[in-house]
């Protein structure tokens, strides 16, 4: 369970807001929740993770390329 306190008794509402999303995104809470909101075969679970590995084999070759000058 994600918790956020006030710093101080200062602190607006909407800065402890901005600080509680935050965190809630980058412990992706949410994106699971999303994910798990509909079934998902195995099978095309693990055909998306290798299409995503490919992506990122692609996008690392493109990057080396531009760093390289072509």
């Amino acid at each position: 369970m994600i918790q956020v306190t006030r710093k101080d008794s200062k602190e607006s509402v909407e800065s402890l807001l901005r600080r509680f999303s935050r965190k809630v995104q980058q412990s992706g809470v949410l994106a699971e929740a999303k994910q798990a909101q509909y079934f998902e075969k195995p099978i095309s679970k693990t055909e998306r993770r290798a299409k995503a590995i490919v992506r990122r084999e692609r996008k690392a070759a493109k990057v080396k390329k531009l760093k390289l000058g072509h």
